[in-house]
């Protein structure tokens, strides 16, 4: 990884994709600071993704509220579009009831099927895992399932591994964040999720145009962006994980959290106002 201050961002950026928790927020929330970086990236005419493994219900409140694009929730399972948004979409996409549009990747049948088996894991993980317990928000979720390692609870990293392979063996894919482990059935992950939500929202395919997003992140959920993305940050608490990366960032913030956000967004904002 090369420090931010080596970074060059592109003379055409077309948007910024970033995790939420750890990435955005400090201490569980997004500080006025990183918020008026989100604020100061919108004004200056870019995209804003934030692309989280929180459930749909947690993220509902943040995209009313934030000055985003969308909020692509549940590892790339379905998306929350506020009005303003979804106005601008591809006519399908439209939708005058509520301040915010929801859309799935997955059939109504399909989500139902899975809900019920995921929730057999779950009871599973925590009846064979000692210490490992439903993340809090869980209530919230449709699509996937979420245990808890670091957010109101510290399960050791033996723990944290069992919880993953009693996913991967139901033929779930699992992955680790900063503070949740996810599992989830079908082939959505935050790669696929951004690719559909930049198709289903803006009529662009993403991977014609990589090099004019950046991605940024803390966990080893966001390998995949890492790898893919020539524009992948890290913000400075990516070192927790980064002896489990085999794709780390290819530059990283000096400051941690929402800190190293608005970092980034520094740096970002000084070349558009060159």
């Amino acid at each position: 990884m090369l420090p931010l201050s080596r970074w060059f961002p592109p003379a055409r950026l077309t948007g910024v994709l970033t995790d939420i928790d750890d990435t955005l927020t400090t201490g569980g929330a997004i500080t006025p600071e990183a918020l008026a970086a989100l604020g100061e990236l919108k004004a200056a005419g870019l995209h804003l993704i934030p692309i989280t493994g929180r459930p749909v219900g947690w993220s509902a409140p943040l995209a009313a509220r934030w000055p985003v694009d969308a909020i692509v929730a549940e590892n790339g399972a379905c998306a929350l579009l506020p009005r303003a948004s979804s106005q601008n979409s591809p006519q399908r996409l439209r939708d005058e009831r509520g301040q915010l549009l929801k859309i799935y990747q997955q059939s109504d049948a399909t989500r139902a099927r899975q809900y019920a088996r995921m929730q057999q894991v779950l009871a599973e993980i925590e009846a064979r895992v000692p210490g490992a317990h439903r993340a809090r928000d869980s209530v919230g979720r449709e699509c996937d399932i979420a245990i808890d390692h670091s957010e109101f609870t510290q399960l050791p990293q033996s723990a944290i591994d069992a919880c993953v392979q009693i996913m991967r063996t139901a033929g779930m894919n699992a992955t680790v964040s900063s503070i949740h482990i996810n599992g989830w059935f079908g082939d959505h992950d935050k790669l696929q999720g951004a690719r559909w939500i930049v198709r289903e929202l803006l009529g662009r395919e993403l991977d014609a145009e990589l090099d004019r997003w950046v991605y940024v992140g803390d966990s080893t959920n966001d390998e995949r962006m890492f790898e893919h993305f020539p524009h992948s940050v890290g913000v400075a608490n990516i070192a927790r994980f980064l002896p489990r990366l085999s794709h780390p960032p290819r530059y990283v913030t000096q400051h941690e959290r929402g800190a190293g956000f608005a970092e980034l967004a520094r740096k970002i904002l000084n070349e558009i106002r060159r």
